[in-house]
C-alpha cells in the first residue's frame, strides 16, 4: 500500500507543475508621469476655482436661465432637422454617385464639389441674403403660365434658412459616408441576393444596408456631434436664438463674457456626451457578429450551458 501511495503521489506531482513565482516588471516612469499629470491637473483646477475672472457665481446663475434653456432647445431642433434632411439627401446623392447614368453621377459630383469646397459660414451668409438675391419665386410653366408667385422674404424664415444651409452642407459629407458604406459590402452578396430572386430594394434593405451600417454609423455619429457645434455659425443667416448667440447676447448685456462662454460650453458638453453614449450603443448594436470576441454575457451563457450539460467536468 505504501508503494502505491508513493506512486500516486509521484504521478500527481508529475501532472501538476510547480507554480512560477512571477514578479511584475517595475516601471517607475509610468508612476512618475501619472503623478506629474495629477499635480498639473490639480493646479489647473485650483487656479480655475480661485480665479475671479471665471465668476462662477454668474455661471451658476445663468446656467439654467430660462433664456439659455430655450436656446439649448432651439439648438437641438436645428441639429435634428438639419441632420435628418441631410441623411435623406445624402442617401439620394450617394445612390446618384453609384448610378450608371453619367448625368446623375455628374450632378451628384458637382453638388459635392460645390458644398464641400466652400466654407459653411459663407454658405450660410448666402442663404441669409436669399431674399435679396431672389426677391420672388414663380411656379408654373416657364415663359408661358404662372401658377404661383411666392414672395421670398415672407415664405422663408431665418430658422428654416439656417436649416436649409446646414442641410445642404452636411448632405455632401453624408453622401460620401453612405457611398463608402455601400461600397464596403462585397458585390458577390448582391449577386447572390439577385440569384435568390430578391429585388433591388430587398437586397439593399436586408443584405447591403445592415452590413453597410457598420461603416456608416461611426462617421455619422461624428457628423451629428459636429453638426451640433456647427449650429453656432447660424448667426451668419442671421439667426440669433440658438445657444451660442443667446449666451453672446447675455454677455453683452452683463458685460461679462467669460461666464457666458462657460455656460454655453457646459450645455454643448452635455449634449455631445449624450450623443457619444448613443453612438457607442448604436455601434455596438450594428457590430454584432463582426467580431469573434465574445461579450461577457455570451461567455457567461456558454459557461452556464457547459455546467448544465456537464461539459465543464472531465
Amino acid at each position: 500500500m505504501a508503494a502505491k501511495d508513493e506512486l500516486r503521489a509521484g504521478r500527481a506531482s508529475d501532472s501538476q507543475p510547480e507554480l512560477i513565482s512571477a514578479v511584475p516588471l517595475r516601471r517607475p516612469g509610468r508612476w512618475i508621469a501619472a503623478a506629474l499629470v495629477i499635480v498639473l491637473l490639480g493646479l489647473f483646477v485650483y487656479g480655475a476655482a480661485t480665479n475671479s475672472a471665471y465668476d462662477w457665481s454668474a455661471v451658476g446663475k445663468y446656467l439654467f436661465d430660462v433664456r439659455v434653456e430655450q436656446a439649448a432647445l432651439i439648438t437641438l431642433l436645428l441639429t435634428a432637422y438639419a441632420m435628418f434632411f441631410a441623411i435623406i439627401l445624402g442617401i439620394v446623392l450617394a445612390v446618384m454617385r453609384l448610378s450608371p447614368n453619367p448625368v446623375l453621377r455628374s450632378v451628384s459630383w458637382l453638388f459635392l464639389w460645390l458644398f464641400r469646397g466652400t466654407p459653411v459660414y459663407v454658405q450660410l451668409v448666402f442663404w441669409g441674403l436669399i431674399a435679396t438675391i431672389y426677391k420672388h419665386i414663380d411656379l408654373g410653366v416657364p415663359f408661358v403660365h404662372q401658377v404661383a408667385h411666392i414672395q421670398t422674404s415672407r415664405f422663408f424664415t431665418y430658422f428654416w434658412l439656417a436649416v436649409i444651409g446646414l442641410t445642404l452642407n452636411e448632405s455632401a459629407y453624408m453622401a460620401e459616408i453612405v457611398r463608402a458604406g455601400i461600397s464596403s459590402v462585397d458585390e458577390g452578396q448582391q449577386e447572390a441576393a439577385t440569384a435568390l430572386g430578391m429585388s433591388w430594394s430587398q437586397t439593399m434593405r436586408r443584405i447591403v444596408l445592415p452590413q453597410a451600417m457598420r461603416v456608416i454609423i461611426p462617421p455619422t455619429g461624428n457628423e451629428l456631434i459636429s453638426m451640433l457645434k456647427t449650429t453656432s455659425l447660424v448667426t451668419a443667416v442671421p439667426y440669433s436664438y440658438e445657444l451660442y448667440s443667446r449666451t453672446r447676447d447675455l454677455a453683452i448685456e452683463t458685460f461679462n463674457p467669460i461666464p457666458m462662454l462657460i455656460v454655453a460650453s457646459a450645455w454643448y458638453l452635455l449634449f455631445t456626451s449624450l450623443l457619444m453614449i448613443g453612438q457607442h450603443y448604436l455601434e455596438k448594436y450594428f457590430a454584432r457578429g463582426a467580431s469573434r470576441t465574445m461579450s461577457n454575457r455570451q461567455l457567461q451563457a456558454l459557461a452556464d450551458a457547459q455546467t448544465t450539460t456537464g461539459g465543464g467536468h472531465v
